[in-house]
């Protein structure tokens, strides 16, 4: 039976995290407009919500570290006259906010130093707009700002268009046409580039300065309202509507080519009848949509130009809005790699922490790879003439270790599927400016940068960790096979006295030396008796032939005179030693007893060898038995 595939990836075991309800914002008066925006939105250091209030409009402030009830009367941000529809936080400063309202009018506010909700006033004094900017003549549904250009934001109105504005003067720059209202917007990691859905079921890819589609195909063919997100520096954007039957979809969209979603067709969710809002993370690559009214968030992975399904946080409270905090807020100590924000029953806030499931002890820069920070690609003035950039990032392990981040110039290189690492160039100063021209070259990372490592780098590296363990067994199961439960026979015993006679045989006969070296070193045996020829022995085969002799065929030598030819006796020198040389008779009848000795012996060795053959067959036996 085969193995199941498991495909591999940091995020699969990714889990949702829930809060205690202490943890929670509660107390809340969120809008009950049915206008279909997202209600709330987050920064590393607020919350915005839209508050259900009389005598105009107006959103609450919350700072992220108050937690728990919120008094009765909080301070709000007033000045609308109508119900405010979304808002949206500066990427590039935590204390700007833009509002867009029912009365079609835009407004900016700037949260006051040491803002807290818990004053000792009986009636709070509320915040008053910084800015107005006039120009639509029908409700603004959707703010958002540009996440490379400073002070640059789009809004959408009920009067079927887009507006792009230039904070630097309060004046709207250009102008996108639509045919019906717009129900979603979003920028393209450079700014360049504006995506919308529409109620014409309609979705649109701007070249926001040239203020034309550069695109315009159809999209869901559902009635409900359909969302879109760009996939941040790809060339990617993924939206979420419903079929003509109401079954809830996925899309996945080449800008380069959006004539039909990427692989022919639309991704099935489900069944469900709320709108998926979709949000994107770029460092992990995972894609997140909320249902709105129900309680399940789906995620997925982006890879190999499709997204891959991880999970789902399911829970039983429904959400109305929800809301991702940028990722520069996340906690890296608990491997927090994104935290959101949902509503509960329009009365509190819970947020919920998405977490990767690993030891944290170090900081871990695989899954948190350099991430934008609050320094802008370009000034407002310089992205009206036409100069694009993205914008800079920072090493994440700077908030790990509570250091100062240092910022890096990103280079300008749109990704293609599947996902590219980041690259960066020459650290700057936090705090100094950047300047970026339309087209920069790659400069090389610094050291102090990581990157992330793709995921088919990560496969490979699996595979062969994979492959060298199960080399690993397959050589432990080798020297387990090569080792033999017996005592391997050793050969007989060379005893002194035989060598002594064989050496005075050799010089009384004057026989070849190799025969008698044959004679003095019985061969070795095998398992089955037989005797091994001597891959040791310089004598040449002619010499040597490696025929066996079996005990039986063990019998006195012949004499020298018969053996191969034979040499001459040695004649005996004058200054050789005068002990006198054993007869002939009495070296043959030693040579008699030394063959008697090792067929003795060879006899001996045969029995023993029977014995272990008994005994291994006895044990095989048992083996196939078991």
């Amino acid at each position: 039976m085969s193995g199941r595939f498991v495909r591999a990836s940091k995020y699969r075991h990714v889990f949702g995290q829930s809060t205690r309800r202490e943890q929670c914002y509660d107390n809340l008066r969120i809008s009950k407009n049915a206008w279909d925006t997202n209600l709330i939105k987050a920064n590393p250091k607020y919350l915005a919500v839209n508050w259900d209030s009389s005598g105009g409009g107006a959103f609450a402030v919350i700072p992220l570290e108050e937690k728990g009830k919120v008094p009765e009367q909080i301070p709000l941000f007033r000045g609308h006259t109508a119900t405010v529809l979304d808002t949206d936080w500066n990427p590039f400063n935590d204390n700007i906010v833009a509002s867009g309202s029912d009365d079609g009018k835009v407004f900016l506010w700037q949260v006051p130093e040491a803002f807290t909700l818990h004053t000792d006033a009986e009636e709070p004094e509320d915040v008053k707009p910084v800015g107005k900017l006039s120009g639509h003549s029908r409700k603004v549904g959707h703010v958002l700002f540009n996440p490379a250009a400073e002070n640059v934001l789009a809004s959408s109105s009920g009067d079927y268009t887009v507006k792009l504005w230039d904070l630097e003067d309060g004046k709207s720059k250009l102008t996108l046409k639509h045919t019906d209202i717009v129900q979603s917007l979003s920028w393209s990691a450079n700014g360049s580039m504006l995506v919308t859905t529409s109620r014409d079921k309609k979705l649109r890819f701007w070249d926001v300065r040239q203020e034309k589609p550069a695109h315009e195909v159809a999209g869901h063919s559902g009635a409900k309202s359909s969302r879109c997100i760009w996939l941040g520096d790809h060339d990617r954007v993924a939206t979420t509507g419903f079929s003509r039957t109401s079954e809830r979809q996925l899309g996945l969209w080449d800008m380069r080519d959006p004539t039909k979603p990427v692989g022919g067709d639309f991704m099935f969710l489900d069944q469900s009848s709320g709108i998926g809002m979709p949000f994107w993370d770029d460092g992990t690559q995972i894609l997140f949509v909320a249902g709105k009214g129900d309680g399940n968030i789906r995620y997925f992975e982006y890879e190999n130009d499709k997204f891959e399904p991880l999970s789902e946080y399911k829970s039983g409270d429904p959400q109305r809005g929800f809301a991702f905090m940028p990722k520069r807020g996340v906690n890296t100590h608990a491997n927090e790699v994104m935290r959101g924000f949902k509503t509960v029953d329009d009365r509190m806030i819970e947020p919920i922490s998405f977490i990767v499931p690993r030891r944290s002890e170090t900081f871990q820069d695989d899954i948190y790879p350099p991430t934008v920070g609050l320094k802008p690609a370009v000034s407002s003035s310089e992205w009206l003439e036409g100069k694009t950039g993205l914008p800079p990032k920072f090493s994440m392990e700077d908030i790990f270790e509570g250091n100062e981040p240092t910022e890096y110039a990103a280079a300008e290189a749109p990704k293609a599927a599947p996902a590219k690492t980041p690259s960066a160039s020459t650290p700057v100063p936090f705090k100094a400016p950047v300047a970026v021209q339309p087209d920069p070259a790659p400069a090389p990372a610094p050291a102090s940068s990581r990157e992330m490592p793709s995921m088919k780098d990560n496969k490979q590296s699996m595979s062969a960790m994979a492959a060298r363990f199960a080399d690993k067994d397959a050589e432990e199961e080798d020297e387990e096979e090569e080792e033999e439960p017996f005592e391997e026979i050793q050969k007989p015993v060379e005893r002194p006295q035989v060598a002594l006679a064989s050496r005075q045989e050799a010089k009384t006969s004057g026989a070849d030396e190799k025969t008698q070296e044959t004679l003095r070193s019985p061969p070795a045996l095998t398992s089955n008796g037989a005797a091994l020829t001597r891959h040791d022995d310089p004598t040449p085969p002619s010499a040597f032939t490696g025929e066996t002799l079996a005990p039986a065929d063990l019998s006195p030598p012949k004499p020298a005179s018969e053996l191969r030819n034979p040499s001459p006796p040695p004649q005996s020198s004058p200054n050789a030693s005068s002990t006198p040389a054993p007869s002939a008779s009495a070296a043959a009848g030693g040579l008699r007893e030394v063959l008697q000795e090792i067929r003795g012996m060879l006899q001996s060795q045969g029995k023993h060898i029977e014995e272990l053959t008994q005994e291994v067959a006895g044990l095989k036996a048992r083996i196939g038995a078991e």
